[in-house]
């Protein structure tokens, strides 16, 4: 009988060894080695033919047609999957608890087995819960068939025998292998479930939606091997105290990783946000101080967001810095800027920057805005509301181009604002909507001069 093995690997980039240490040292991380015992016993019937032995091939003798694309009933999920779902891919959904996982795999059912059968495993509710809940979201498909189970051998079982086109697994860190002895939702379990589903997916090309939860840290709770494994890793994100979610793409083999999906958390379920720019900038105040609209390439959609900067006087030794929603470092760098190249003096103020609508801002074409709202805030005075900003700042004060500059000045245009200011060294022929003004400047003096 074959002895059982016994590594440690690290739950941060997964890199193994054979003993156990306090530094990981593959990435650095201190205390992230567990234990993991591997065990030759296989799983399930399928574990013995999931990869048969096969002759290497010329790329251009392989075929795609099994991997075609198809649509799961909701298009902004669609446009984060990069245009629908793929046969035999395996997706994994991750969010804080209640941000409405379960609710979007259980409603795109509807869709999905419409000539395709579904099976939807739970190892969370039991099948009068499914039922509950697919009623509240009405939920009638008739190829959709529940299973209430956590055992991955039946679950195994379960779908060599009904052959679903489409498994949903809720959630992985629920699922147990009997064959090993570790606790379920460890390492070692997480680890062998999500293979297991893997081989699920490239041998019977079952498309699988596993859902994930996620630690403190905001991360994917389990060995980070889980993410290299999957084809497509998802991020369900959202304020809880908004209605409003927001679906993202940390990884995607078969597609971008920028694109964005925009949902709204009601009573009967998700319903879409086709135009997110709309809802970002509800509620703007009007001839309020520190408040600047900005447009954001979220993927191939732009986006209109609202940031809002306050400065205020400080009663501490240190000024206190806070950025939400947008980069904190950056932020640093562009009061430094601000107080260097446009005579503000920020080193004893308090400074505040927030971004309206949970949305999280990484890209350089939000600068401007920023530091515009910066300045309103300290001259206390208005913006114009229906003005718009899009730039990159350097160092040297200077204001840089960004790109696909002519879709966000369309979105601007199609959102009614009447007024936006860009870089004047542009990438790309500028074409101007009708009815909108557009101001070029060069440097961040010019631009406040324009603003303000």
């Amino acid at each position: 009988m074959a002895k059982n093995k016994v590594i440690y690997f690290c739950t941060e980039c997964g890199s193994e060894s054979l003993k156990w240490q306090g530094k990981c040292p593959a990435c650095g991380a201190w205390n992230t080695m567990v234990e993991h015992t591997e065990k030759p016993t296989p799983v399930g019937k399928s574990r013995s033919s999931a990869f048969m032995p096969a002759d290497a091939k010329r790329l251009s003798e392989v075929t795609s047609e099994h991997r075609q694309r198809f649509s799961t009933g909701l298009g902004e999920l669609d446009r984060v999957l990069g245009g629908g779902a793929v046969s035999g891919s395996l997706v994994l959904i991750g969010g804080a608890p209640g941000i409405g996982k379960s609710t979007l795999l259980l409603q795109i059912c509807n869709c999905l087995c419409d000539g395709r059968s579904v099976l939807y495993v739970s190892g969370e509710e039991s099948e009068q819960q499914l039922k509950m809940r697919a009623e509240r979201l009405g939920v009638h498909a008739e190829d959709l068939y529940i299973l209430a189970e956590t055992r991955l051998s039946d679950i195994m079982d379960a779908t060599e025998g009904l052959a679903p086109d489409i498994l949903i697994v809720d959630s992985v860190q629920t699922l147990y292998n009997e064959n090993n002895d570790s606790a379920p939702g460890s390492v070692s379990q997480v680890k062998d479930c999500t293979m297991a589903m893997m081989q699920i997916a490239k041998s019977q090309g079952v498309t699988v939606f596993v859902v994930g939860h996620i630690n403190k840290d905001g991360a994917i709770a389990g060995p980070k091997v889980l993410e290299h494994m999957v084809d497509c890793v998802l991020y369900f994100e959202g304020d809880s105290n908004t209605s409003y979610r927001i679906l993202r793409a940390a990884k995607n083999r078969f597609g971008s990783t920028n694109e964005i999906g925009v949902f709204e958390m009601v009573d009967n379920g998700l319903i879409e946000v086709p135009n997110p720019s709309q809802m970002l900038l509800a509620g703007r105040p009007a001839g309020a101080s520190g408040t600047c609209v900005a447009c954001l390439m979220e993927g191939s959609r732009p986006v209109l967001a609202e940031v809002q900067a306050l400065v205020s006087k400080t009663f501490a030794n240190v000024p206190r810095r806070t950025a939400d929603g947008f980069n904190f470092n950056r932020a640093a760098l562009l009061l430094a800027v601000a107080e260097k190249k446009a005579g503000m003096k920020l080193s004893m103020l308090d400074a505040y920057i927030n971004v309206i609508g949970g949305l999280q801002i990484d890209e350089p074409g939000a600068d401007l805005p920023v530091i515009l709202a910066i300045a309103s805030s300290y001259m206390d005075k208005a913006l114009p509301d229906n003005m718009a900003a899009i730039g990159e700042v350097g160092l040297t004060g200077e204001i840089r181009s960004v790109s696909h500059i002519n879709q966000r000045l369309a979105e601007v245009a199609r959102l009614g604002l009447k007024y936006c200011i860009i870089p004047k060294i542009s990438s790309e022929k500028l074409v101007i909507p009708a009815g909108l003004q557009v101001r070029t400047v060069s440097n961040l003096k010019e631009a406040i001069e324009a603003a303000l």
